[in-house]
């Protein structure tokens, strides 16, 4: 099998990547083992001191990196810029703080003297996308190398370039060889990396189907795992809200990354005195947008990352116009490259795909509703719970809303994100455990207890 990488807005055949034997594999995992010893023996300051290194490695190939990812799948350079930084910050994040967050914690006992400690368990197997091919993985290796654990990377097949690259950027700052690799193989040799017992826990970021192939297997070793999956976010527009801002963030919401992003606003439900007035001006702020070459700073929506993942999103959107729904902008291919335009469809209902699944692409799904507990209960009325907000000019009423909303992460009055300070992850299909903060860094410790009379 060979890993391809192919620019999406051209087709063109960029390298090719031969995939690696069963014993490379096995030879790079026990490697990665022996550097473990010694790492995990490693000070906190020795550690923070590298991974600081890491983010001024980043910093000062952005724009390298920025290319990198336009040209591999499609990302847009300005924010391949934003999410170089991004992993740069969690680098100094993490840096600055794994060392208080996995400090003993004194425990009140029978004991003479008692406490938790936290200690590293070995090599993490992270099963990473494409979408935020740079984020994704330094969101998950910032803290489990900075707790002494070391790391292999399964990239998604589309991105071999950025998967080295990550790998390289490791070594330029100074880690020991071998604490950070990547395995450069396809999906079929997964299940063979979590059944090597050098591998102690697997974390992967993806569709709920991928998730729970990999939670099965990492199960059935008994090894410990982190799925954040796919989210279909409720973006709740009460009558209340500001619609001039609820509007031009719910383009960035929904269309950030081209429309590939997990926590995006995909299901935008509108209480029905406000619904015209937000249409027209969503409608004019998505028509707005700026599609073309990825490499051109001017552009906002790059082309989907795959030409089969854009016509999967055509087919999902045509399904539900068979079922009702209209579009109201967009809704055709453009020709030339996985370009797809940004699309609105209205009239969607309960049994159609843009009611029930996951639309990954500029596809914003606009549901009227009477009231706000209708919108709680459309909202809700999903197996996803990763992220959702709530607009109002009524705070109070805003938080009050977001405490009944399904899902890992809510906003009042803002765009769902992550951000190193606060932990990640979803409920229901959309996954389990947390990536991020205190939270996220302690999920691959062994959380010992120590009583001593």
């Amino acid at each position: 099998m060979a890993l391809e990488s192919l620019n999406p807005a051209t087709g063109e055949l960029l390298e090719t990547f031969i995939e690696w034997t069963d014993d490379q594999i096995d030879q790079t995992i026990e490697a990665v083992h022996r550097a473990y010893t010694q790492w995990r023996e490693t000070s906190f300051a020795r550690r923070k001191e590298l991974m600081l290194k890491a983010a001024d490695v980043l910093r000062s190939r952005h724009n390298d990196f920025a290319r990198m990812m336009a040209q591999e799948m499609g990302k847009p350079v300005t924010e391949g810029r934003a999410e170089v930084e991004k992993c740069a910050l969690v680098c100094e994040y993490y840096a600055q703080n794994a060392e208080q967050m996995l400090a003993p914690e004194p425990i009140a006992s029978d004991a003479g003297r008692s406490y938790v400690a936290f200690r590293p368990q070995g090599t993490v197997l992270a099963v990473m996308p494409w979408n935020f091919p740079f984020w994704q993985v330094f969101r998950f290796a910032a803290p489990a190398l900075m707790a002494g654990n070391t790391g292999v990377l399964k990239h998604a097949s589309n991105v071999p370039r950025c998967a080295l690259a990550i790998e390289r950027v490791f070594i330029e700052a100074g880690f020991p060889a071998d604490v950070f690799r990547t395995l450069m193989i396809g999906s079929g040799k997964v299940n063979r990396v979590i059944e090597n017992p050098r591998i102690v826990a697997t974390t992967l970021t993806g569709s709920d189907i991928a998730g729970r192939k990999v939670a099965e297997k990492s199960g059935a070793m008994l090894k410990k795992s982190v799925m954040e999956l796919g989210g279909s976010d409720p973006f709740i527009v009460l009558e209340d809200a500001d619609l001039d801002e609820a509007a031009a963030v719910g383009i960035k919401a929904r269309c950030l990354n081209s429309g590939q992003s997990c926590i995006a606003a995909k299901r935008f439900i509108v209480v029905e005195n406000v619904y015209d007035t937000f249409l027209e001006k969503f409608k004019a702020n998505m028509a707005a947008l700026v599609i073309g070459d990825p490499l051109d700073d001017k552009t906002q929506v790059g082309p989907q990352a795959r030409e089969d993942l854009m016509r999967e999103l055509h087919a999902q959107v045509e399904a539900s116009v068979r079922c009702g729904a209209t579009i109201a902008l967009g809704g055709m291919p453009m020709g030339q490259g996985a370009f797809y335009p940004a699309t609105i469809l209205t009239e969607v209902k309960k049994g159609m795909p843009a009611y029930s699944e996951e639309f990954f692409g500029p596809v914003a799904i606009v549901i009227r509703v009477k009231d706000a507990q209708e919108a709680l209960f459309v909202a809700n009325d999903t197996e996803f719970g990763l992220g959702g907000s709530v607009w109002t000019r009524d705070v109070a009423k805003g938080e009050a809303l977001a405490a009944q909303v399904r899902a890992g992460a809510v906003f009042v009055n803002g765009m769902v994100k992550s951000d190193p300070r606060l932990p990640f992850g979803g409920v229901g299909i959309s996954g389990f455990g947390r990536e991020l903060s205190h939270y996220g860094i302690k999920e691959f410790v062994n959380i010992q207890t120590v009583w001593i009379k």
